[in-house]
């Protein structure tokens, strides 16, 4: 029964997504680009993925939204357990965000084209050389222009989805990115996801996602950029149930 629940709930997600998805990327692309004006196109995305939600049977509980920042640009820092995590989260924010993400979602049909013109930023993963190293400033330029212009910014500071729910280590870059704008840093905790729809599950568990949102962290306050990231690492991990702790290393 637990598993045909979980086949039900992915079916109807995916339903809502084939169905919704690509008729609003008809619609809202042309228009956006008419228009110059991607505000309709993005409230009605962030429609369409709390509605799949709803459909899988998942419901979202909000802790601490009165610590997102007013009349200020802010970078959203949050773990990453599942794929149920964007859908969850942007909706949730209820603020335009722009999305660090990686390079070959771009690619998707439709999808890739109205993360295009929403500012999404794509990010090279992988082993290090010189083009990656420029990319990576380019894409740290690229969100430094969307702050400025009074954007949000959701980054996966991980880097990827956690293999076992627990939080792993952070990337640096959000954190150059912070010093380098002054931009207040939100940490935010997600939830319930890891049990939903874990890295390698095909299939969704219905259940509740936590999102919570942590007291905003400013970089001016740190004199370096390994004391920025731990403070933000120690408020995420603090906030999470003791299963996705990070493991101690001692």
């Amino acid at each position: 029964m637990t598993k045909l629940r979980s086949i039900f709930a992915t079916l109807k997600l995916l339903l809502v997504y084939t169905m919704l998805g690509p008729a609003l990327g008809i619609v809202g692309i042309p228009y956006t680009l008419i228009v110059d004006d991607i505000s309709w196109l993005y409230r009605s995305a962030m429609w369409v993925a709390r509605a799949g939600v709803r459909a899988a049977g998942i419901s979202v509980r909000h802790i601490g939204f009165e610590n997102i920042p007013t009349g200020r640009a802010s970078i959203f820092l949050c773990n990453h357990v599942s794929n149920l995590d964007p859908p969850i989260l942007l909706p949730a924010i209820r603020l335009r965000c722009v999305v660090l993400l990686k390079r070959e979602l771009m690619n998707i049909p439709i999808l890739g084209t109205a993360m295009k013109l929403g500012g999404y930023i794509p990010i090279e993963r992988g082993a290090v050389n010189v083009s990656r190293r420029e990319s990576a400033q380019a894409s740290v330029d690229a969100a430094g222009k969307a702050l400025a212009a009074g954007l949000n910014i959701l980054i996966f500071p991980e880097g990827t989805r956690s293999l076992d729910g627990r939080l792993a280590n952070f990337k640096k870059g959000p954190f150059f990115l912070a010093q380098q704008t002054g931009a207040p840093i939100v940490p935010v905790a997600i939830s319930g996801t890891e049990a939903m729809l874990p890295k390698g599950s095909v299939w969704i568990a219905p259940g509740v996602a936590t999102v919570q949102m942590l007291p905003p962290i400013d970089p001016a306050n740190f004199s370096s950029r390994d004391d920025l990231m731990a403070a933000v690492r120690a408020a995420i991990a603090g906030a999470l149930p003791e299963s996705m702790k990070p493991r101690s290393t001692t």
